[in-house]
């Protein structure tokens, strides 16, 4: 038996027309692959609402449902086929139970509704879609097949299992412990999901709760009153239930008891109807066991109120790169795919060692099952790991990060300790669990705020005050709570992670609410606060910050390093900082810090005090001023006996002659020696009994530096006056802006007084 819909070209192009742009091949070049996927797609409330599709019933796009309950069939490819090249979409069931008369329809989801999933929309296409309701229970089988110009065809089967809702009290048959199954009933008693109609109908959830939420506090509740199978809405009807006018204590314990076994948020709400797996003694391809965010979206996707799916679908956790997954990649899938950190997390939690052996490296994004383990609420939010992690560097164990201790577990450097990127990558050896590569990976964020894993130089780095003063560390600040009239909302905060946000102009606004409760008044992370670069601008911590990433990338080697000892440093800005093995030890520890301070992505925000002391050691020990004042270290203390001493400051003028250090360093002087004053300059003499020949003096004169910052688009012109009632005098050449601090030193030797300013166009 073989019942079909089938979508013509002309069809298959309008649809995929309107969620795909371009995607045709040039002559010659190879065809895409298929990539073709047979999808049981899930709604959720926010789509129905955003979509238009009043009067469709949500669905948690799993592979069993109740019977009369809807499935919404999609069929997937490769988003650069262009949709012309997809000749044929065919639709077949070719299996159904006995008695059955379901038949394959026209899907009721329009062309204006994406593929669901975020991680897919950016590699896959909506070819085709159909629908089908089941009519009785037993398992039905669709095929789609489909054909294109140059990717190929396939046909690709997937089973519908139809059933009847039983109630948690059956699964707990199994499911309460032995060696019959997973212990999963037993610890799901003590979580929020079990007890949320029971608290809701006496009124422990608010004055909010009406009886259009039963449909996501109870079990099997349909909105389709045609489909009866035994679920919530099915069991009252027959006993004449209806929702409490007042919602108060005694409302749950008049209820049925038959009514009671299908109330709160049960197994099968999650894994589909069970009567099928039940009289199948266990088989576990009667039941679904899913990663796809649909699953917990079908009710935690409904705003304006439930709003986590929309979130999560605008956080990068929603699409992670499909790259880290797969066989051989199971170091990588731990933290890149959701079935391979829920292993590594059940690891731990179990007190054993992950092992590589069996992990799970099939690719899913990082969704809610990733981070929360359904069954069990042992852990705060119900999050699959407590309160204590062990950092990569094998020796920072962190107890007071709060519900941020599971970000801990990925957001964190790779390689192990510091020590381990230096010598075994310069020897080619094993650095992390799938080879050998440098630095501390993409975002050791968790090592940034606690301030460890950083090449210090032996040195004590100092911390900011974020790792004990900011309640839930991580989670205190990227999900902070964002309220519906902000133009933040569902863009920032909350399960999106995010800390900026694009405003109705279309320009990304810092959400600094969190910061402001501590901080004061601010608009933006890039806070003026120290001019940590000491280029006498005190710009924002960010600013700062990149100024010294990129004074410390010029003293890096570039990728035509070779080792001959004849190294000079290009003095070039580095946008990246790529390694080679052959680089001494002093060029990859101080490559070491700067990947780390970049890759945070903070640019000091985390933790401003260590990313700006590990660059500075770095600059330092590249160019011996460690403490970054522009002067050598040794030259002070051969001065001054310490670089220290207040007397070996930048701008102390240690002869009392009037001319700072820095002018006397940059000369070669004696900083000890006073000058010769004259009248139109000073004039030093080092170099012994002779010092008063024209060979051996040095005529300095006075001199003023006028800095400003600049804009790109703007061009300046420094004046001066001698008195304000005359008029202003051009000083130089034009400047034009680049978006940073400009210093421009003019002489005034010749001018008793002088006034500045600086005048820009437009």
């Amino acid at each position: 038996m073989k019942i079909h819909v089938t979508l013509t070209k002309a069809s298959i192009a309008m649809a995929s027309a309107l969620v795909m742009l371009g995607g045709v091949s040039r002559a010659g070049a190879a065809a895409p692959a298929l990539n073709a996927l047979l999808d049981t797609r899930p709604l959720t409330p926010t789509e129905i609402s955003q979509y238009g599709l009043t009067g469709l019933q949500k669905s948690g796009g799993i592979n069993n449902v109740g019977i009369g309950e809807p499935v919404y069939l999609e069929a997937d490819v490769n988003l650069a086929i262009a949709p012309s090249n997809i000749v044929s979409v065919t639709w077949s069931l070719t299996n159904r139970p006995v008695g059955s008369q379901a038949v394959l329809g026209n899907s009721p989801l329009g062309a204006n509704v994406p593929v669901y999933r975020m991680a897919d929309r950016l590699t896959l296409q909506m070819a085709g879609r159909s629908f089908l309701r089941p009519d009785v229970a037993g398992v039905y089988t669709v095929v789609v097949s489909v054909v294109t110009t140059g990717s190929g065809s396939t046909n690709i089967a997937q089973n519908i299992i139809a059933g009847t809702f039983m109630g948690a009290n059956t699964c707990a048959l199994c499911h309460s412990g032995g060696a019959v199954a997973p212990n999963k009933y037993v610890p799901w008693e003590s979580t929020a999901h079990a007890s949320t109609l029971t608290r809701a109908i006496d009124g422990l959830l608010g004055n909010h709760f009406s009886k259009n939420c039963v449909v996501c506090h109870s079990t099997g509740y349909d909105s389709d009153t045609n489909a009866v199978n035994g679920g919530f809405d099915d069991v009252a009807a027959g006993l004449g239930w209806t929702f409490p006018t007042v919602l108060t204590n005694g409302n749950w314990a008049a209820m049925p008891q038959a009514l009671k076994n299908l109330s709160n948020v049960q197994c099968e709400d999650c894994h589909g109807p069970g009567s099928q797996h039940a009289y199948s003694l266990g088989d576990t391809n009667l039941i679904t066991v899913t990663w796809n965010a649909g699953d917990c979206s079908q009710c935690h996707d409904s705003k304006p109120y439930h709003t986590q799916g929309t979130e999560w679908n605008n956080s990068v956790h929603s699409h992670t790169t499909r790259i880290p997954s797969g066989p051989g990649r199971a170091a990588c899938a731990r933290c890149h795919t959701g079935g391979g950190f829920a292993g590594y997390a059940n690891a731990i939690s179990s007190g054993t060692t992950y092992t590589t052996n069996n992990a799970n490296t099939t690719y899913t994004s990082i969704t809610c099952q990733t981070c929360h383990e359904p069954h069990d609420a042992s852990n705060p939010h119900q999050l699959r790991l407590g309160e204590t992690v062990l950092l990569a560097d094998g020796i920072t164990t962190v107890t007071n990060a709060g519900a941020g201790t599971l970000c801990m577990n990925c957001h964190r450097a790779r390689n192990g300790s510091v020590t381990n990127s230096i010598l075994p990558y310069q020897l080619g050896q094993q650095t992390w669990a799938g080879g050998s590569s440098f630095g501390p990976h993409d975002n050791p964020a968790s090592d940034m705020l606690e301030g460890v894993n950083g090449w210090t130089y032996g040195k004590a780095i100092p911390s900011s005050a974020h790792r004990g003063a900011v309640a839930n560390t991580c989670v205190g600040c990227h999900m902070q709570t964002v309220s519906m009239t902000d133009p933040a909302f569902l863009q920032a905060g909350g399960h999106t992670w995010n800390m900026t946000y694009t405003n109705t102009l279309g320009a990304t606004v810092d959400k600094v609410d969190v910061c402001v409760q501590c901080h004061g008044p601010m608009t933006s992370f890039d806070m003026v606060k120290v001019d940590y670069n000491g280029d006498g601008v005190i710009e924002g911590v960010q600013t700062e910050v990149q100024h010294l990433l990129d004074k410390l990338s010029t003293l890096l080697p570039n990728s035509t390093y070779v080792s001959n000892g004849n190294y000079v440093a290009d003095g070039l800005v580095k946008a990246n900082v790529s390694t080679k093995t052959n680089w001494p030890a002093q060029f990859l520890e101080a490559a070491y810090n700067w990947q780390f301070v970049n890759n945070d992505k903070s640019k000091g925000v985390h933790n401003a005090a260590y990313a700006v002391g590990l660059l500075k050691a770095s600059i330092g020990d590249l160019t011996g001023d460690a403490n970054n004042d522009g002067i050598a270290d040794w030259w002070q203390i051969q001065y001054f006996g310490s670089v220290t001493n207040p007397a070996a400051a930048p701008n102390y003028c240690a002869a009392g002659d009037g001319v700072p250090n820095w002018v006397k360093y940059s000369l070669g002087l004696n900083p000890l020696i006073a000058g010769v004053q004259l009248p139109d300059g000073v004039v030093w003499a080092n170099a012994g009994p002779n010092q008063d020949t024209p060979t051996n003096s040095v005529q300095i004169y006075t001199a003023a530096e006028v800095s400003f910052n600049t804009e790109v688009g703007k061009t300046y012109q420094l004046q001066a006056i001698t008195g304000l009632g005359s008029g202003w005098v051009n000083i130089g050449d034009p400047i034009i802006g680049n978006g940073q601090a400009y210093s421009y030193v003019t002489s005034t030797r010749h001018d008793g007084q002088q006034y500045f300013r600086v005048v820009h166009n437009p």
